[in-house]
Parts: structure tokens; C-alpha cells; sequence
């Protein structure tokens, strides 16, 4: 079994206050229901236009996590294209 997290860092800088954010981030995590993950916003609770989201799943083999969590990328950028700035992906095994 594996578990892989993917730590993802986001700057959206239409919000202008934290409701926009949310919205944003309600928008994100909704579309992201169709994979076979679980995410939560981590980091950055009080700012505007950076947040800070953690995004985990389990699989048999890593390199499954792999396709997953590019796949769930790949969606954050098709609905919220130049938002990520950093992406980072752990294994706890």
C-alpha cells in the first residue's frame, strides 16, 4: 500500500477578500470529487490570494499515485490556469 500526498501552493489573485477565495477553492475541490482522492485546504487560511492545499491518496503501487495526482493537477490548472506555483508529492509507504 501506498500513500501519496501532493502538497499544492496556489496564488489567485482575483480574490479579493476571503469569500472570493472560498469560492474559488469550493469551485476546485467540487470538480476534484471525481477522483479518488481526498483534499483540504492546509496553509494560508488568512490571506486572500494564496492558499495552500493538500491533496492525498492510496494506492498499490506508486506509480498509479503518479497518474492520479498529475491527473488531479492537471485539472486544478485546466480550471484555474497559472494558479499553482508549487507542487510537491511525498510517499509514505
Amino acid at each position: 500500500m501506498v500513500v501519496a500526498l501532493l502538497s499544492i501552493e496556489l496564488h489567485l489573485p482575483g480574490s479579493r477578500s476571503l469569500k472570493d477565495k472560498r469560492m474559488v477553492l469550493r469551485g476546485i475541490k467540487d470538480r476534484l470529487r471525481k477522483f479518488n482522492i481526498a483534499v483540504a485546504e492546509v496553509e494560508h487560511h488568512d490571506l486572500w490570494q494564496r492558499a495552500g492545499l493538500g491533496v492525498v491518496t492510496i494506492s498499490t503501487a506508486n506509480a498509479h499515485a503518479d497518474r492520479e495526482l498529475a491527473a488531479v493537477v492537471a485539472e486544478i490548472e485546466r480550471l484555474e490556469p497559472g494558479a499553482i506555483t508549487r507542487t510537491e508529492v511525498e510517499y509514505l509507504a
